[in-house]
């Protein structure tokens, strides 16, 4: 039986539907191996075609809005890893790179807090996490599976479209 992390790197023209699914079967295995943030790391990593695809650990401590802190929802910040890698591997120019990077998190940001109405992770699930016990009430209760879910299936689907060089080269239009 594959790893998680070793379905979400079977590529092959990776679409927003494709990125859903890969993540729906990370995210949602029934060993809990990945959160939000690895989850989303590895999903976009493997539609960038980015080293290190199978590998969630730069994304471990983003869960839960950074360390169950109640933050940024840690799918933002998973994405905001990937799409990172992703500007300084298609653009020489580090400051071009970051800036872009910090845009394209940006829209993201704003088109999620739209969706949602929150980005921090405490708004989002109505728990805060650091409590004693809290975790173990929050994967009981189900809401990962339901609520934080929607927020990682909208991360990846908004991302994983810059796998293609016209949306990708759209989006550089459209920062400018």
């Amino acid at each position: 039986m594959q790893t998680a992390p070793d379905r979400a790197t079977q590529r092959c023209d990776m679409t927003g539907d494709d990125a859903v699914e890969r993540a729906r079967a990370c995210f949602l295995d029934d060993r809990r191996d990945l959160g939000c943030a690895e989850t989303c790391l590895v999903v976009l990593r493997s539609a960038f075609e980015l080293d290190g695809a199978a590998d969630p650990s730069a994304a471990m401590a983003l869960n839960g809005g950074i360390a169950y802190s109640g933050g940024m929802c840690g799918a933002i910040s998973g994405a905001g890893i990937a799409l990172g890698e992703l500007a300084a591997r298609r653009l020489p120019d580090r400051a071009v790179a970051k800036r872009v990077a910090r845009g394209i998190v940006q829209h993201l940001i704003d088109g999620f807090e739209r969706e949602f109405g929150a980005v921090d992770c405490r708004d989002l699930i109505g728990m805060e996490l650091r409590a004693p016990g809290a975790h173990d009430a929050f994967l009981a209760s189900g809401i990962w599976r339901d609520r934080c879910m929607h927020q990682v299936e909208f991360v990846v689907r908004e991302m994983a479209a810059l796998s293609d060089e016209a949306a990708w080269n759209q989006v550089l239009r459209e920062i400018g």
